[in-house]
């Protein structure tokens, strides 16, 4: 890394009056301007304009520690530092195969004015796409061991936005996005709307989660979210709605305490990535640029995958997790059949889940040595369908729910991923469904944080790669911890067997703007029968897009881990529709956004890693569109194979979903394609260079 110390002249500004003090930075672009300033009070405050208007007004920073019980509010400076910082990187997977990393930074040293004074260092990273700032506090003879009550962070906005949110939960992301003004935020009235989540631990009536996304009147869009998420818990957001401020609140422990730190400490990163373009934000790297390279250096064993899972049979009705009831569905017959599937499409591996013993012991109770993660179902036989997987080419992967029982698993951790490596398994899906153990833990709190960062670390040390469920949302790690390959961490397939609301058709036009930005999700794409109703007839659940749109989910909802969510059975009639998940990779060496608005649509296209293959989704909420895609990011002068997995004239999310046409057609840098979206639809397209 190349760090360089400007002159004041070039980078900062400084001014100072008694007891006030000014500094700016600018972007390297100039797009933005960063003030810092203490006041005549001595509040430290911060403001950011764009294009020369003001985004974030003046906003103050601080703390309220309740051990030792001091609220940091009034600082002087003791000193500020700038550098400015440009190089290029390239990531183990992801949606380009080179990032850069652009920023000029400013360091703010601050002394508090306290009887015992503290010393705290705020860094500023401003970048060509926005800004990231955390807080930092030295080692010092005042301050060691030290209790965080709240983290005093302010967001002074400039109107009453249109946002995109969901209600602030201790325990979950699993909710439908809300899109209000500021000023008609109700988080409480959007949780009781909902009745299908398992868990809910609400913040309160004005407290929402991030990432979040803003539009101002001007149309500038504004994504507020957090990078590097470590030894820390969730930062949610209190919500003055009459005064349009958002102020940073932190995930409690049971006591109330937010951090327990020791110095030298630091925080997670604070981000706002802004543009006048929403298709800007899906291209922004801020968030993984403020994130460390990988924790580790041997990264060779770290593969992007595909697969299809035993699991949708326990949420349609044609099996169970438990064994008892005699509807086991991981039993080794039946995943010998998946595993032929996987071999025949090309799949890297099955995912099994209700293999272990203990599923029984679980459902509806709050208990803690319920799994062990090593001992399978008498009907299900291990090592013989780890071999029969392997002579097709095709991997097992593990599940570990840990029903919450976070201790047991730590407990059994290693024992577990040897079993793992021992059966040549390379990858595991934990989840953490219900309460956590110990009682009083959030899943969003520094407690649960740390353990997700320990499973990341302790995988690694296996060279195992993990999804997790139910986890904290993602804040770029998978930077640092690239066998981390994707988390769910919000509302996702399996909501579509939901009793109530389920998923509705803007969903993954929004998710790409919020859950996504922190990092890869493992959404589950893929159905090709609709109505759930295929082993009990009195089921009304429904799938509320169209079959072409489950195809376009495969590129506009990035994950390096993408699962055919569906029953094999229920591909076999659509075999030519199949074919897209088949060839659609999971690693990209470029990605374009070609059109997007939240809330309504997101079309993109990515290069396949490594091959001169290109691919395209694009998906709509409930209304129908046309869109007109230039196929400019071809390579010049070369031909190239098209083929189109539209929505059928007469396709409808709700009257006629499984309608879609498959056309092929030559292409060059040349062509214009025009896609037709049906309502709640999409289309989805394979460029094949000759």
């Amino acid at each position: 890394m190349k760090r360089i110390l400007w002159m004041a002249c070039l980078l900062l500004v400084s001014r100072q009056s008694h007891a006030q003090r000014t500094t700016a930075i600018s972007s390297p672009d100039r797009a933005f301007r960063l003030t810092v300033a203490t006041t005549a009070q001595g509040q430290l405050t911060y403001q950011l304009t764009y294009k020369n208007k003001p985004v974030i007004q003046p906003s103050t920073l601080g703390f309220t520690f309740s051990k030792p019980a001091m609220t940091l509010s009034r600082f002087s400076i003791v000193s500020i530092d700038s550098s400015r910082h440009d190089e290029t990187w390239q990531p183990v997977w992801g949606e380009v195969s080179q990032i850069r990393d652009h920023h000029h930074e400013l360091a703010v040293t601050v002394r508090s004015q306290t009887a015992t004074p503290v010393d705290m260092l705020v860094r500023f990273r401003l970048f060509n796409d926005g800004l990231g700032f955390r807080y930092e506090f030295p080692k010092q003879t005042n301050l060691s061991h030290f209790v965080v009550a709240d983290e005093l962070t302010q967001f002074a906005l400039t109107g009453d936005h249109k946002t995109f949110w969901i209600p602030g939960d201790y325990d979950t992301n699993e909710y439908l996005y809300n899109t209000t003004p500021i000023s008609r935020i109700d988080a409480l009235a959007a949780a009781r709307k909902e009745k299908d989540i398992a868990l809910q631990s609400l913040a309160g009536p004005d407290v929402i989660q991030t990432p979040l996304l803003m539009k101002t009147a001007q149309g500038v869009w504004i994504s507020l979210h957090e990078a590097a998420l470590l030894n820390y818990p969730v930062m949610q957001l209190k919500v003055d709605k009459t005064n349009f401020r958002l102020q940073s609140t932190l995930v409690p422990d049971v006591i109330g305490n937010k951090a327990y730190l020791q110095t030298p400490a630091q925080t997670p990163w604070r981000t706002l990535v802004i543009s006048d373009k929403a298709a800007d934000l899906l291209a922004s790297k801020l968030i993984l640029n403020l994130n460390a390279p990988p924790a580790f250096s041997d990264v060779s064993w770290i593969k992007p995958q595909k697969f299809i899972g035993v699991w949708w049979e326990m949420h349609t009705g044609k099996g169970t997790w438990e064994k008892a009831g005699g509807k086991h569905a991981a039993n080794t017959q039946n995943v010998k059949k998946y595993i032929d599937f996987a071999a025949k499409n090309g799949f890297d591996g099955v995912l099994v889940e209700g293999w272990n013993q203990g599923w029984e012991d679980w459902f509806g109770n709050w208990k803690e040595n319920v799994f062990d993660f090593v001992s399978p179902y008498d009907d299900y036989n291990m090592d013989e369908l780890t071999a029969y997987a392997q002579r097709q080419g095709v991997r097992l992967i593990m599940h570990h729910e840990t029903s919450g029982s976070v201790t047991n698993y730590e407990r059994r951790m290693d024992r577990a991923y040897q079993y793992m490596v021992d059966k040549g398994i390379n990858t595991v899906k934990t989840g953490y469904v219900g309460r956590i153990i110990p009682r009083g833990e959030h899943h969003d709190g520094q407690w649960m944080v740390n353990h997700y960062q320990w499973v990341a670390a302790k995988t690694a040390e296996y060279k195992l790669m993990v999804s997790s469920h139910e986890s904290a949302r993602p804040t770029g790690l998978h930077r640092t911890y690239p066998n981390w390959l994707a988390s769910e961490a919000a509302r996702g397939n399996e909501f579509n067997n939901a009793p109530t609301l389920g998923l509705v058709p803007e969903h993954e036009t929004i998710l790409p703007f919020t859950r996504l930005m922190g990092g890869p999700m493992d959404y589950t794409p893929g159905f090709f029968r609709f109505k759930l109703n295929q082993f009990e007839p009195t089921r009304k659940q429904e799938i509320r897009t169209t079959l072409a749109k489950q195809l376009a989910d495969y590129v506009t909802m990035y994950s390096p881990l993408q699962m055919a969510g569906d029953l094999p059975e229920n591909y076999e009639p659509h075999l030519d529709a199949l074919q897209f998940i088949r060839d659609v990779p999971v690693d990209w060496d470029d990605t374009r956004i070609l059109a997007a608005e939240p809330g309504d649509y997101v079309t993109i296209a990515r290069k396949a890693k490594g091959k001169p293959n290109w691919f395209i989704g694009a998906v709509t909420d409930e209304n129908s569109r046309t869109h007109t895609v230039a196929l400019s990011f071809l390579e010049p002068g070369q031909a190239y194979d098209a083929t189109i997995y539209r929505d059928a004239d007469n396709a409808d999310w709700k009257t006629n979903p499984a309608a879609y046409v498959v056309e092929k057609m030559p292409v060059t840098n040349q062509t214009t394609l025009t896609l037709k979206l049906a309502k709640g639809g999409g289309c989805a397209i394979s460029i094949m260079k000759r």
